[in-house]
């Protein structure tokens, strides 16, 4: 079995001139990253990789919530489709077993409610753990399940 996290970047502030992937989380949004490591270690999970976008407001929320774990920026997850983001999780290293996608809305969001089906929101900093049984070369959409879903104004 595999777990697949499914992770959108933390708040981030609106900052007239600056560009878009150079967006710095707020003060909300660095607390909510941290909580999000919390939240994901009292879930019992142990994330052994984390594919990131190389945006700022990414890297830095999983900085906060992962400090520990390898992470692999990837560029092609900024302003991914969810077929992209299928694709580059198929090339991971079989052996991974628990990881964590920590992306942008609309691909992230997209992606989770593809693999398991139902409804919900993903505001900033909302993840998704997702159970998987097939191996990560199989990864498609309906192929999940939905373990819990998390978002720092419910939570």
């Amino acid at each position: 079995m595999r777990t697949l996290i499914v992770l959108r970047h933390a708040k981030a502030a609106q900052v007239p001139g600056l560009a878009d992937r150079e967006r710095p989380l707020t003060g909300r949004g660095e607390r909510d990253a941290v909580r999000v490591g919390e939240e994901i270690k009292a879930l019992g999970l142990v994330p052994e990789l984390v594919l990131c976008s190389p945006a700022r407001r990414t890297t830095r929320t999983a900085e906060l919530a992962f400090p520990t774990v390898e992470t692999s920026y990837e560029r092609d997850i900024y302003e991914a489709y969810p077929e992209d983001l299928y694709e580059l999780i198929r090339r991971l290293d079989p052996d991974v077993e628990t990881l964590v996608l920590c992306g942008h809305n609309p691909g992230v969001h997209e992606m989770a409610l593809s693999l398991v089906g139902g409804e919900f929101t993903f505001r900033p900093g909302a993840f998704a753990v997702v159970e998987l049984d097939a191996p990560w070369v199989d990864l498609w959409p309906g192929e999940g399940r939905l373990v819990t879903h998390w978002d720092p104004k419910e939570g």
